[in-house]
């Protein structure tokens, strides 16, 4: 049984899910939630909290595999250098913890768990709640994203 980490990277929101794959290939729903950092925080003080806090998660849960939602064109090119320095933050907190990230589109996250690479947000996250056999969706919206990579992640790999 082996615990998949999802990440959903973002400087104000940054998704994580973990995910338990059980020997009989169904999933189980370890934790989920969002890292938040303050709007008026400068940025390098974001940065570090994001980091810190990530490897506070992967150290309390320990996964052994991990996936990174890929960043993709943005209209706003301030929002998209934000994303990437989180994402890259990310992405070292990960490689010093041994693991070597997979990465996903979000149309290969929406093909891999709704079916459809132009599925909407809540088709997604209606999925997500099935698949992991959740009362309701997982909220924030991000946590719900996070899990979506760590459940594409584990289908992506099955085959």
């Amino acid at each position: 049984m082996s615990i998949v980490l999802g990440i959903d990277p973002g400087t104000a929101t940054t998704g994580y899910g973990f995910i338990r794959q059980r020997e009989d290939d169904s999933l189980e729903t370890i934790a989920y939630g969002v890292i938040l950092t303050p709007a008026k925080t400068p940025a390098h003080e974001r940065l570090v909290s994001i980091y810190e806090q990530l490897n506070e998660l992967i150290l309390l849960h320990r996964p052994e595999r991990c996936a990174v939602e890929k960043l993709f064109f943005q209209r706003n090119v301030t929002t998209a250098i934000a994303v990437g320095q989180a994402r890259g933050v990310v992405m070292l907190a990960l490689a010093q913890a041994g693991m070597d990230p997979a990465e996903y589109t979000p149309n290969e996250i929406k093909l891999a768990v709704a079916g459809y690479g132009s599925a909407g947000k809540r088709q997604v996250q209606e999925m997500v709640r099935m698949l992991l056999e959740l009362d309701s969706i997982p909220r924030p919206d991000d946590a719900a994203d996070a899990l979506a990579v760590a459940i594409t992640h584990i289908h992506t790999n099955r085959y």
